[in-house]
């Protein structure tokens, strides 16, 4: 199976956790943009009658195959790869930079040996 890779450019503090092995999810606010990168079913997230419309329905919620994901330092070439565990909606963990009013997208990596 060809690699499917999502490259997600990270704040220093944010880059700095995951290179230490602290942080294992990154969030996407859920906005039009995020919607079409992440959603398999984008077209009908929008128009989804048991949400009356809202754009975080996990209900209806499809993510598209990302296998991996590409971190980025910023936009500079120092990067790192992570597999991806699962995308999801829902609420994150504010110590590692999720609102706490929102729900958002959540993209989970699997455990490092």
């Amino acid at each position: 199976m060809a690699q499917k890779i999502l490259d997600l450019p990270l704040r220093k503090e944010w880059y700095n956790m995951y290179e230490s092995g602290i942080k294992t999810e990154e969030y996407r606010e859920v906005k039009p943009y995020w919607i079409k990168r992440l959603c398999a079913n984008s077209d009908k997230l929008w128009q989804c009658a048991d949400c009356d419309g809202l754009l975080m329905c996990s209900l209806c919620f499809s993510p598209k195959n990302f296998n991996h994901a590409r971190l980025r330092y910023g936009y500079t070439r120092r990067t790192m790869l992570r597999e991806i565990e699962s995308i999801s909606i829902g609420y994150g963990n504010p110590e590692w930079g999720a609102p706490t009013d929102r729900q958002v997208f959540i993209i989970k990596f699997k455990q490092e040996d």
